[in-house]
């Protein structure tokens, strides 16, 4: 069975396309550049990339460019488009609907309710599923929701404090995200340890970050809240904010609630406190040329990392393992023996030798380290594909 995995953003249009149950990606591409008057359209298969230039109007159109050449008769890996069974969504928050769902008017409703809180994801992939609907009818649309691997933190873990009344009918709760993510750390790291009811700390650190505290398997904990704006510092979100901040905001700079809800998604977190950049590399760059506060934001990050560490190591009460995922955890030595630096009491111990050389899945602590710290290359879409294919099984 063939699985497309799309991958949405509001001009974009990414996807791998897996061969179900044997977990075997036979191609990678996407379109770019969608509605301009030239977009780029490209496919990997077999360690071979073909690019072309297209008109794309929208959506289904890079759908149908996709399609076209996955079964391009000279270098495609399909003999027909109706060889795909369904196309998979990574999709972010349904609030009242969750886990893995069919795509139907209902679920798309659902979405649309939580817009406000999920602004950059949910509206280009309401949009962009709805038109495929249309377009494609006969063709199964799949949505595996991030919040999906958080529905089993308890609910004590999950409130906040406000009136009970706010979570029973708005979905004002810790919701959590990058659920693919960590699932897939939660997976990997059982078959690592070679155990299934291991303590793991999962540190998905990228453009977007959270970590996730996981007993058995299952979500205990998560760092961010209701929103993908909430938790540690983002490239450019903010991360955990006191909303009585706002009001004082508003009188002091005449900026308004809209204005100020859209600087603190685009222009704060790591680029808002460097006032240079959002990319760890940048700023780790700029922090070793003396940039004072491109060294005080990475310093901001790590000690909002290890706060959230701590608090999974004594909810989990220890851990056998902590994994580093995503952009930042699989490629920024510097900024994972800051996280881990004077934990030995705590039971972890990085080798430096194994962090400055870690390259793909290894072990990065110390022989002796009671705990396990590995980096973990993630990957979401095959996650999503898992899930895709079991929906379609019925299992």
């Amino acid at each position: 069975m063939m699985i497309l995995v799309a991958n949405l953003g509001s001009t974009s249009f990414k996807y791998r396309l897996f061969r179900m149950p044997e977990e075997e990606q036979l191609a990678r591409g996407g379109v770019e550049r969608i509605g301009a008057a030239e977009s780029r359209c490209f496919v990997e298969i077999g360690g071979t990339r073909h690019e072309r230039v297209a008109t794309v109007a929208d959506h289904a159109a890079a759908l149908e460019q996709c399609l076209a050449q996955l079964t391009d008769p000279q270098h495609g890996c399909l003999e027909n488009a109706a060889q795909v069974a369904a196309v998979g969504f990574k999709a972010v928050h349904g609030g009242r609907v969750g886990g893995v769902q069919r795509v139907t008017p209902e679920v798309l409703a659902a979405m649309e309710e939580m817009n406000d809180v999920a602004p950059a994801h949910n509206p280009p992939y309401v949009r962009a599923m709805r038109l495929l609907a249309e377009r494609f009818p006969q063709l199964p649309l799949v949505a595996a929701f991030e919040t999906g691997f958080h529905d089993s933190i308890p609910e004590p873990l999950r409130l906040y404090g406000v009136p009970y009344e706010w979570a029973e009918k708005y979905q004002v709760r810790r919701w959590g995200f990058h659920g693919a993510s960590h699932r897939y750390i939660a997976g990997r790291s059982a078959q690592i340890l070679g155990r299934n009811d291991a303590r793991v700390i999962s540190c998905h650190l990228g453009g977007s970050s959270s970590l996730c505290a996981i007993r058995a398997g299952r979500s205990l904990t998560t760092s961010m809240g209701m929103s993908p704006q909430t938790g540690l510092s983002h490239n450019n979100r903010a991360g955990d904010f006191d909303p009585f901040a706002l009001p004082h905001l508003m009188r002091k700079t005449g900026l308004g609630l809209e204005k100020l809800l859209e600087q603190l998604a685009s222009t704060s977190g790591l680029l808002g406190v460097s006032g240079l950049s959002g990319d760890v590399r940048d700023l780790e760059q700029a922090a070793g040329q003396g940039h004072a506060r491109a060294r005080l934001a990475l310093e901001m990050f790590v000690a909002e990392v290890r706060r959230y560490l701590g608090a999974m190591l004594v909810e989990l009460g220890g851990a056998d393992l902590v994994a580093f995922t995503g952009g930042i955890g699989e490629n920024s030595a510097t900024i994972r023996q800051q996280v881990c630096r004077n934990l030995e009491e705590l039971g972890i111990e990085l080798d430096p030798q194994r962090n400055s050389q870690a390259r793909g899945e290894c072990r990065i602590s110390h022989d002796r380290s009671r705990v396990a710290v590995w980096v973990v290359p993630t990957n979401e879409e095959l996650v999503v594909a898992r899930q895709t294919y079991q929906h379609l099984q019925g299992t």
